[in-house]
Formats: C-alpha cells, sequence, structure tokens
C-alpha cells in the first residue's frame, strides 16, 4: 500500500511517499532533475510498487520547491538537507527498517554521490550527472563512442570504399578519439566523492545515453576496483524499456539483499 506523508525540512513542509512493506531493508529514492510524485514521472512510482510487492519498503520524496514541497529550488547540489531529513521520515514511517539502500538516476544519482553520509547503507547511481552547464551534451564522449563504434563495423569500411562516408567527419572523429577529454570540476568531484565513500556502491549505466557516456568518460580517471559498474545495454535514460526495467531491478535488488 502507498501511503502518503510530509515531513519539514529547515522549516519548510516536504511532500513524501511510502510504499509499505516488512522487510527491514529498503530503498530511499532521490529523484531526478524536477521529477515529482505526482505527475507523468511514472517509472520512480513503478519501481517501488515492484520493490515493495517483493517485500522492500520504498521511500520516495520531492524536494524543497519542487512538486507539492515548499521552498526554493536549489537544485541538487543544495539538497543535502532535503536528503538527511528525507531519511529521517522513512525511519519514522518504516521503524523497523536495519539497513536503508539510497537510488537515484541522473542528479538524483549525483545527490547521493556528493551529499550521503553514514545515515545510509549502500548506494545505486544511475547516469550520474556530471556536465558542468546544464543543457550541455557530453560531446567528446559521444564522439568517441560513436567513431569506436562505426569504426569496428565492417559495413562501415565498405562504405567508406564505395565513397559512401564523408571521409571529412571520419578524420574529426579519429581526432576526437585521440583527444583526451578534459573534466569538469563537477565530474572531478562526483568521482572523488564515489572514491571516497565508505557505503558499498553500484553504477548502473544506461550504454548508450549520452549522460552515461559523459559519466564513464569522467570515472575512467577512478581507482577504486570496489565499486561495482554494470552497463545496460539501451538508449533509455530512465531505463523506460521491459528488459531495461528488469535490469535495473536486479542491480537495486542485489544491492537491498546485500
Amino acid at each position: 500500500m502507498r501511503r502518503w506523508l510530509s515531513f519539514t525540512c529547515e522549516g519548510n513542509m516536504l511532500a513524501g511517499a511510502l510504499d509499505e512493506a516488512d522487510g527491514d531493508s529498503g530503498l530511499l529514492i532521490a529523484s531526478g532533475g524536477n521529477e515529482t510524485l505526482s505527475g507523468s514521472h511514472g517509472n520512480m512510482s513503478a519501481i517501488a510498487a515492484r520493490l515493495a510487492a517483493g517485500g522492500y519498503p520504498v521511500f520516495r520524496y520531492d524536494r524543497r520547491g519542487v512538486g507539492d514541497s515548499e521552498g526554493d529550488n536549489a537544485g541538487f547540489e543544495g539538497a543535502g538537507a532535503d536528503l538527511v531529513a528525507a531519511i529521517a521520515a522513512f525511519r519514522a514511517a518504516a521503524p523497523q527498517l536495519r539497513r536503508i539502500v539510497g537510488f537515484g538516476n541522473c542528479d538524483g544519482a549525483s545527490l547521493l554521490a556528493l551529499h550521503h553520509d553514514d545515515r545510509l547503507d549502500a548506494l545505486v547511481l544511475a547516469n550520474p550527472w556530471v556536465i558542468e552547464a546544464l543543457g550541455e551534451m557530453p560531446p567528446v564522449a559521444a564522439i568517441k563512442a560513436r567513431y569506436r563504434e562505426k569504426l569496428l563495423d565492417p559495413a562501415e569500411w565498405a562504405r567508406l570504399l564505395r565513397g559512401g562516408v564523408d571521409i571529412g567527419k571520419v578524420f574529426k572523429g579519429l581526432r576526437a578519439i585521440s583527444s583526451k577529454s578534459d573534466q569538469s570540476g563537477l565530474a572531478a568531484r562526483i568521482v572523488a566523492a564515489i572514491e571516497n565513500s565508505a557505503a558499498p556502491i553500484r553504477i548502473v549505466l544506461a550504454k548508450r545515453d549520452a549522460t552515461a557516456l559523459a559519466f564513464a568518460d569522467a570515472w575512467k580517471s577512478a581507482s577504486t576496483p570496489d565499486v561495482i559498474v554494470h552497463e545496460i545495454d539501451t538508449n533509455s535514460h530512465s531505463f523506460a524499456h521491459a528488459a531495461d526495467a528488469d535490469a535495473l531491478h536486479r542491480e537495486l535488488l542485489a544491492a537491498l539483499s546485500d
């Protein structure tokens, strides 16, 4: 059963939803972007309902200034206090909890990476947002992935020999592959936060999603063998297809049952 509730954060009233279950391991979802509890963002709602049906309570919330929550929207980097308040509200609403796993997609994942502490026992970070300026796609990372794929495809070489490929674009792509990507301050901070985390972390990437490509490019500099990185072969940022949702569900179950 889904129960709607409210809790406070620095004097503001925030909206929350608890998908109830008897298990002592639960999932706290930090929504990405301006995703809200109600409205068109049904994927997190579906994730919560499915896990609760399997015995795991799930808590979701609207951070300040988003959806039905009061206050000003400070973005994911300014939402650390909201996260702490949501964890406390989750424990109050489900007092049997022994473990809480944090899950976020996109800037929800980045929020968890930057602001989690020992109140969360593990993290599942999907497609963490590492792009400094909102609206900028990761050109170098995306071009690298695209041209690596093309250069491994015999059909593309056949097209080249037939004159069906713009040779100028090929050389531009080769230069991008050989260039070193600049890592933004945000990317470096998120990679460092993950590396320094005491909590077990699973990273889930949509293999052909631009945001995931940008994170994968930044993660190359990491030296943390204990972090599990799993790629799902999809271009869906929200894992919207049934097979993608099943793969993500398995990763969440693994984190919850550890």
